[in-house]
């Protein structure tokens, strides 16, 4: 298996600045790996939020993370700020898999990139259920 290259802003439309935080760095002095699947989470929730099409407390259909991956290729160390690059790659009926690049301040190519994949369930039942047309609309708008 090749491993991928850094992908650039260029690759995705949408971005969310997370600013990193003093407990994020780890005994090796940077960011610890499980901190960048947090700011996979944050990116897709803040954009579904900002988009009106997510209601953490009340919608009726909600996403659950199935797959995550994530590869790295350059460090990120508090204080810096992520930008986190946001598309959409593959739009289902009731799943999507979003991609994600962290890029640390400025830096035109990805400190860490990856992908990130929702399935779309009832709240209360937990069944898998479709994605709501404003959602599918707001999804659309970042898809790759």
């Amino acid at each position: 298996m090749s491993r991928p290259q850094p992908a650039t802003r260029d690759d995705y439309p949408h971005f969310q600045a997370i600013p990193t935080r003093w407990m994020d760095n780890d005994v090796y002095a940077h960011v610890n790996n499980v901190v960048y699947y947090s700011f996979f989470d944050t990116a897709v929730n803040q954009y579904l939020i900002e988009q009106g099409v997510l209601d953490i407390e009340t919608s009726l259909i909600i996403g659950l993370v199935v797959e995550t991956k994530c590869n790295y290729f350059a460090p990120v160390t508090f204080p810096d700020v992520v930008h986190a690059g946001l598309r959409v790659e593959k739009l289902g009926t009731s799943s999507v898999r979003y991609g994600i690049g962290l890029f640390r301040n400025d830096d035109e190519t990805a400190a860490a990139q990856g992908h990130f994949v929702h399935v779309y369930v009832d709240r209360n039942t937990r069944k898998a259920a479709a994605i709501p047309a404003g959602m599918r609309s707001a999804l659309e708008r970042i898809q790759a």
